[in-house]
């Protein structure tokens, strides 16, 4: 019979100085909006007060304090996150419907989202374009480009781009001349 296993001793309780030091990790290996950063704390919250046996409310706005300083202290800032995800997400072949999307759910507003969309001069069939090399599909495709139509259609669509926009990739040269 194996013996038992020795009782752990339960995890400190939540202050301040944890919370910081558990935003700056955060901060150091993700970007992250200023609600995301919000959801990540209330979760270590939660967890902790559950191993301690603890009600999580009476420290939760120590999680409102440190998202303010983080504010202030420019390590979120919600614009210039939201710029480079549509940057980055338009180099990868996103459409604008998808990264509004993505972007709604780390918990940026949508007049942010929108600024940030159209601050980037990427449109949405130079980002189908960049989709289907990536995926090689439609102009990109080695062999039986035809016999795959439709399947390419319908990859460009789940990415978000309208018949239209997919219909062009996918039926042209590979470049975006009409």
């Amino acid at each position: 019979m194996k013996p038992d296993a020795p009782a752990r001793k339960p995890p400190k309780p939540v202050t301040l100085a944890y919370l910081e030091r558990a935003a700056l990790y955060y901060l150091e290996r993700y970007a992250s909006s200023a609600e995301n950063l919000r959801r990540v704390l209330v979760r270590k919250v939660e967890r902790r007060c559950r191993e301690r046996d603890e009600d999580p409310a009476e420290v939760m706005p120590l999680v409102d304090e440190v998202i303010r300083r983080a504010v202030s202290g420019g390590y979120v800032d919600d614009k210039v996150y939201a710029e480079g995800r549509v940057a980055a997400l338009r180099r990868r072949g996103g459409s604008a419907r998808g990264i509004a999307m993505k972007l709604a759910a780390k918990g940026l507003d949508r007049e942010l989202i929108d600024t940030a969309l159209d601050a980037h001069d990427t449109d949405d069939a130079t980002a189908a374009l960049a989709l289907a090399r990536r995926k090689r599909i439609g102009p990109f495709r080695v062999k039986d480009r035809a016999e795959h139509r439709d399947r390419d259609l319908g990859a460009l669509a789940r990415g978000g781009f309208s018949f239209d926009v997919a219909r062009r990739v996918i039926d042209g040269d590979g470049t975006l001349d009409d």
